[in-house]
């Protein structure tokens, strides 16, 4: 599929940390299809891209119930890419915003996070530890050639090693990385070739949530995409027809240090207006009187798009809330329609548990642990499950665990509320 080497290829291929938030031992997010091949799967042939022989995932899902860490495992890989992009802005004095496991002495142990992904045609797999302080160590390596070879490694002695004319200047850049920064983000902000390239991927590619439609900078994904996004708020049988944007200016606060007082300013905002079948001449304010699931759906077609279109990936936590469960399987039938996106996202539709919609290694659960750390597990580590199973009511009934216990029996909540 990729034999065409002008295609740029951009994809994750895992993600791997440990002693994040509730996250204590190593987990890992892989994309890298296990090997099925049931009629079934195969089926399900849309799912997966193939590049160089290696089967990958478009989409893995997280389920599992409230504070099981299926939120915590986005937000370390938001954290974690939030580093290569800003850290070389952090001055002495800096904390970095992310919290260790916090039970049986583990704030006091380094956290570490691996990416494994494509850039431009090449693997790379990318590293670092930390604590709460200061970097400790760092590493990438790359496959040019199909085989490993180091760019940089940055040990916990302070000490780097350097492939052969992989950075130009590499001793400038560790002069001006601090232990409150990451080599590869400082290399990045001096302007070294293949640093940038990284960084444009995690600015650019890897993209980490969804946008506020509300903000200007919205206007160019629906002015691109205006004809598609109507044309899928068709498919969903939304019964609106047009929909135009208009730069309003609104009043809003400005604090002023030293000043009890708020002022306001104006500021532009973007507002959306629609039309619907029934009165094309009648418009409608998108945010005043469109459904939740209505504005919901318009904001992630704004970005999914992009996505789609472009080849990208995206993280979405719980991207389905206010959704039918319908427009929940129209974005994954987007993301699995396009030659190359990816998706990771959590939800607690159980809709979804479903391997003839998803993959057994596309659907993750997410558990907490007797300890109150958080374990991550694919449906296609029961090897006794098949797929003539009913998965969505294995997982209910708590075959899989990672489902939450709830007494709500009419007696027990009467005994509750007598309490």
């Amino acid at each position: 599929m990729w034999e065409n080497s002008k295609i740029r290829v951009l994809m994750i291929l895992k993600i791997e940390f440990e002693n994040f938030f509730s996250i204590k031992d190593r987990v890992r997010i892989d994309f890298r299809a296990a090997n099925i091949n049931t009629a079934l799967t195969r089926e399900l042939r849309h799912n997966v891209i193939d590049w160089n022989g290696v089967p990958v995932l478009k989409s893995v899902g997280l389920f599992g119930p409230n504070a099981s860490g299926k939120s915590n495992i986005l937000k370390t890989i938001n954290f974690c890419c939030r580093m290569i992009l800003e850290s070389h802005l952090h001055n002495e004095g800096a904390v970095f915003n992310f919290e260790p496991f916090k039970f049986d002495g583990w704030q006091e142990k380094p956290s570490s996070f691996l990416i494994d992904f494509v850039c431009d045609n090449i693997e790379y797999e990318y590293s670092f530890d930390l604590t709460k302080t200061r970097i400790l160590s760092e590493s990438l390596y790359h496959y040019p050639l199909g085989r490993r070879a180091k760019v940089f490694v940055r040990q916990a002695d302070g000490k780097y090693r350097f492939g052969t004319g992989v950075i130009s200047k590499p001793a400038d850049v560790v002069l001006n990385t601090s232990d409150k920064n990451l080599f590869l983000s400082r290399a990045s902000s001096m302007n070294r070739e293949i640093a940038q390239r990284l960084y444009r991927y995690f600015m650019n590619q890897f993209l980490l949530g969804l946008v506020n439609v509300n903000d200007v900078v919205a206007l160019h994904g629906f002015n691109t995409y205006k004809n598609v996004i109507l044309k899928a708020l068709e498919v969903c049988d939304t019964d609106i027809t047009d929909i135009e944007a208009r730069k309003e200016q609104v009043s809003a606060p400005v604090a002023v240090a030293g000043q009890e007082d708020i002022s306001f300013k104006l500021v532009d905002v973007l507002k959306f207006k629609t039309f619907h079948h029934h009165n094309k001449d009648v418009m409608f304010d998108l945010d005043l009187e469109e459904s939740h699931g209505t504005r919901k759906l318009f904001q992630i077609l704004i970005r999914l798009l992009d996505v789609v279109k472009n080849r990208k990936g995206i993280m979405m936590d719980e991207f389905d809330m206010g959704l039918h469960t319908r427009l929940a399987d129209f974005i994954l039938d987007l993301i699995h329609a396009s030659d190359g996106s990816q998706l990771l996202f959590s939800s607690h539709n159980t809709n979804l548990i479903d391997v003839r919609r998803l993959r057994r290694d596309q659907i993750v659960f997410v558990n907490k642990s007797e300890d109150g750390s958080t374990e991550v597990y694919s449906l296609y580590d029961f090897k006794d499950f098949r797929e003539n199973m009913d998965a969505e009511k294995g997982y209910i009934q708590g075959r899989f665990d990672a489902v939450p216990y709830v007494d709500s029996s009419v007696e027990s909540i009467k005994q509750l509320l007598v309490g």
